[in-house]
């Protein structure tokens, strides 16, 4: 039992131990992401030096269309932060909504937009659908909205 034990050990302490430097693998470094929230509080100073995501609007209404069509709408954004906005995640309410967002940093004072394509096929009458953002900006989560009466098809 001992034996095991220690051979147990050597092995996580020789796993444990490599300084190796990873391998870039094309991701971004993490000196892009600041949490200034820790256990002893926040920090005005940090939580001044993060990214903004300040869109010009967050709902667009596409208006009455036919169903089948798809339909695309561009929500700009802007960061007004002192450091790079980086998007993690864009998704859909449903298959039917599908956003394509940026997936390199937004630099402070940079623009970017989030294409937002809905295929109304088999969703007639009132939609209202939701695009979910996650970002490392002050505000963290951001919802879209689009909306649309499509009419049925005949």
């Amino acid at each position: 039992m001992k034996k095991i034990l220690l051979i147990a050990a050597v092995c996580t302490l020789a796993a444990c131990g490599e300084d190796k430097p990873q391998q870039d693998k094309g991701l971004l470094s993490t000196d892009l992401v600041n949490n200034p929230v820790s256990a002893e509080g926040t920090s005005e100073t940090d939580i001044n030096k993060m990214p903004t995501m300040d869109f010009a609007d967050s709902v667009h209404n596409f208006g009455t269309i036919q169903e089948g069509e798809v339909v695309t709408y561009d929500f700009s954004f802007k960061n007004n932060g002192k450091s790079p906005l980086l998007i993690s995640s864009a998704t859909g309410s449903c298959g039917c909504t599908v956003p394509d967002y940026p997936r390199d940093p937004i630099q402070p004072g940079k623009e970017g937009v989030i294409k937002v394509k809905f295929n109304s096929d088999g969703k007639p009458n009132h939609q209202d659908k939701t695009v979910t953002i996650y970002s490392n900006s002050k505000r963290g989560m951001y919802e879209l909205h689009i909306k649309a009466d499509v009419t049925p098809r005949q």
